[in-house]
């Protein structure tokens, strides 16, 4: 793999309007991607903390990179992603690691870890992923330049 796809990866990765509500920051490489963001009121639900969905979405991001930084040539997909809530996060800086853990043909299996800015755990995901059709040429940020 190269560094060109790993940066490619991350303006795919930036260039999502989703991720317009979270402002985070991704760093790609070989099996490995990590994403950092900050939390507050405006991810809270009713019992003000972060919503389920935060949690999820940070899991699943941080361990599709890692797996998407091992193919170069389509956007792969989440088939199965179990999420493990640990303890409640309320505001701050938190960092989401991914990391490949095995690796075949078609599927990869991914782990991820997610931290608050004091290094403590709240949560952990893992999940199967799979190659789709859709070329990474094609997809939003990686192949157009932004």
């Amino acid at each position: 793999m190269t560094d060109d796809h790993f940066h490619r990866l991350e303006r795919m990765y930036l260039a999502a309007p989703f991720n317009d509500a979270y402002r985070p920051t991704i760093a790609v490489r070989s099996g490995e991607a990590e994403i950092t963001f900050a939390v507050g009121p405006h991810f809270h639900h009713a019992a003000r903390s972060v919503h389920g969905a935060v949690y999820f979405k940070a899991l699943d991001d941080a361990a599709f990179f890692a797996v998407n930084s091992l193919v170069e040539d389509v956007f792969v997909v989440t088939v199965s992603f179990n999420v493990y809530f640990v303890r409640p996060m309320g505001e701050g800086v938190v960092r989401c690691r991914g990391t490949v853990v095995n690796a075949s043909r078609n599927l990869w299996v991914a782990e991820s870890v997610l931290e608050d800015q004091d290094a403590r755990l709240l949560g952990r995901g893992s999940g199967t992923f799979m190659r789709s059709r859709l070329a990474l040429a094609d997809a939003m940020g990686y192949g157009d330049g932004g």
